[in-house]
């Protein structure tokens, strides 16, 4: 049966402790990455690329990025919104000002500039917490989004204060711009998300992420122990930021073309995300990706069923969104609270001692 461990030797330290330890995950791993690069891009359309699989790998990158800093470092932040701003913004005056620079390089340069600007507004952290952390990451979403609207450098002195992707090409491929084939785009950002993915996995299972998980837990206990809470709590904000800002700038560059800031990276985006990780699980990287998918495919399948299915009115459809992702919410904190992750994790130990399960 599925995920029994009978004759699954470990002979060395390094087997054991391996991310998937079980056979059986590293061939459903192997092969869900065969199916990612090998069928679907020869498969997609603009449809399926514009309103699933892109946005959904973008918002797992985000979702991870806030993981990082909520889920394993217990450091509040409602700014997602902002830093994928950043991130956004960081792109667009890169391609702009060096456009003969390869658009991934641009791309990564503008997460690191995210990073910057994540770990400067994450120095309120050393002295405060909780709720009141909350309140000045939410600060750092208005004044982020005031400061790419009312300054016209970022903008680049656009009369309508909207900020567009020249189109860029690869080995003559254009992965950016109204050219851009719905298949590269996924690709793209299927790149970006397999190499996050993997780099974040082997950061929180080292020691950066026990210091970051032992600040969590108990910070005046970890400080007692030895971990420096400056570190740990920056580089938490610094790294999140870095995951945060590359999804913004896939986000602009990749998927939409053109943003403006206050539509695109609003507060609704910040609790977007932050919803995602609540439902998906907190301090698990597949937690990330279930409640990203969970939540691109609720409004998917709500418009098709209702709106497309049964004729209801579009803003009806839109308010019993928002309804079943409040309730969701509420029924993840009050009976599971570490969302859809912990679910899993619990069919598979069911699955691992049946038929005799508990």
């Amino acid at each position: 049966m599925f995920y029994r461990e009978a004759g699954d030797f470990k002979t060395s330290y390094l087997s054991d402790s391996q991310t998937f330890p079980i056979r059986f995950d590293r061939f459903r791993y192997y092969a869900v990455l065969a199916v990612a690069f090998g069928v679907i891009p020869f498969l997609i359309n603009d449809y399926w690329a514009s309103a699933v699989f892109v946005p959904f790998l973008i918002y797992a990158i985000a979702a991870i990025g806030l993981n990082i800093l909520t889920g394993y470092c217990g450091q509040v932040s409602l700014g997602t919104g902002g830093f994928m701003a950043v991130g956004a913004y960081s792109v667009y005056k890169l391609m702009t000002a060096f456009p003969d620079v390869n658009i991934l390089i641009h791309v990564v340069l503008a997460g690191m500039i995210t990073a910057a600007v994540g770990a400067l507004f994450g120095l309120p952290s050393l002295r405060i917490k909780g709720f009141y952390l909350a309140v000045a990451t939410l600060a750092a979403q208005f004044f982020l989004v005031w400061l790419f609207n009312k300054v016209p450098w970022f903008y680049n002195y656009s009369a309508s204060g909207q900020i567009s992707a020249p189109e860029r090409t690869l080995f003559g491929v254009a992965l950016t711009g109204p050219n851009t084939d719905a298949s590269v785009k996924y690709l793209v950002c299927l790149g970006f998300v397999v190499v996050l993915a993997w780099v974040a996995r082997n950061l929180t299972r080292g020691t950066v992420g026990r210091s970051w998980m032992a600040i969590r837990d108990m910070d005046i206990a970890a400080e007692i122990i030895g971990v420096n809470p400056l570190r740990a709590k920056l580089t938490a904000f610094a790294v999140s930021s870095f995951f945060v800002g590359i999804a913004g700038a896939l986000f602009f560059a990749v998927y939409l073309g053109a943003v403006e800031v206050g539509e695109a990276f609003g507060i609704q985006k910040s609790f977007l995300i932050l919803f995602m990780v609540i439902i998906g699980g907190l301090g698990s990287i597949f937690g990330s990706f279930a409640g990203a998918a969970f939540l691109v495919l609720l409004p998917v399948l709500l418009k098709n069923v209702l709106v497309g299915g049964l004729g209801w009115p579009t803003d009806l459809a839109a308010h019993l969104e928002l309804m079943v992702v409040g309730a969701l919410i509420i029924f993840f904190l009050i009976a599971e609270p570490h969302g859809l992750a912990q679910l899993w994790r619990i069919a598979k130990e069911k699955l691992r001692l049946w038929p005799f399960p508990h």
